[in-house]
């Protein structure tokens, strides 16, 4: 897995397609993520200008989770890729409740049917258990594990587009790096950034 992770974000996130992350009482089967890159290579990333106190993760070993909170309210899941100082990360945005179901629902409310469990990258934190206090935490097992798929998702059956609800450039067709298995129900609708009203 480590071999996989030490390569750019582009290239491990349709990899991730299909592999199992395993959280604290439920186990998710990756179906959409996003790839985001480093200082100068990616302007919807947020190691874009450099390390932060908040992107610190993402500029270290590959293998470790770098969480942030989307509009300070979500925690969000990355997975650090790359060798240390690449800032590299793939995003986890949907998947498949595929171990743990009743641990996800309980967590998970308001979801009406087991698709909606992990369909977008807030409930797929929620339904894993993974909190902000996890950023910087290693896929080792405990409390998180990946487990990569036996082969490959098919290339036929990736879906590749622009990435959901980034502002500029970096949300257009020029970097087409989310990636989904098509057709899946638990992938998450797609929504182009819409610019925040001043005043």
């Amino acid at each position: 897995m480590l071999q996989l992770l030490r390569r750019p974000s582009v290239e491990v996130a349709p990899r991730l397609l299909g592999a199992v992350l395993h959280g604290r009482g439920a186990s998710v089967r990756l179906t959409e993520v996003e790839a985001y890159l480093g200082v100068g290579e990616d302007p919807g990333s947020h190691a874009h200008r450099g390390p932060t106190p908040r992107t610190r993760p993402m500029f270290g070993e590959p293998g470790h989770l770098y969480v942030y909170f989307s509009y300070g309210m979500h925690a969000c899941a990355n997975i650090v890729c790359s060798p240390p100082g690449a800032a590299s990360a793939v995003l986890l945005r949907a998947g498949e409740v595929v171990d743990g179901l009743d641990t996800a629902r309980e967590r998970r409310t308001t979801s009406r049917v087991d698709a909606d469990l992990a369909r977008g990258p807030a409930r797929l934190t929620i339904a894993l258990g993974i909190v902000l206090a996890d950023d910087g935490v290693l896929l080792d097992g405990e409390p998180f594990a990946l487990e990569l798929p036996s082969a490959p998702v098919p290339a036929s059956r990736i879906h590749t587009g622009p990435r959901t609800g980034v502002s500029g450039e970096g949300g257009t067709d020029a970097y087409p790096w989310r990636f989904t298995i098509a057709g899946d129900p638990t992938v998450s609708p797609y929504r182009r950034s819409v610019p925040r009203k001043r005043g």
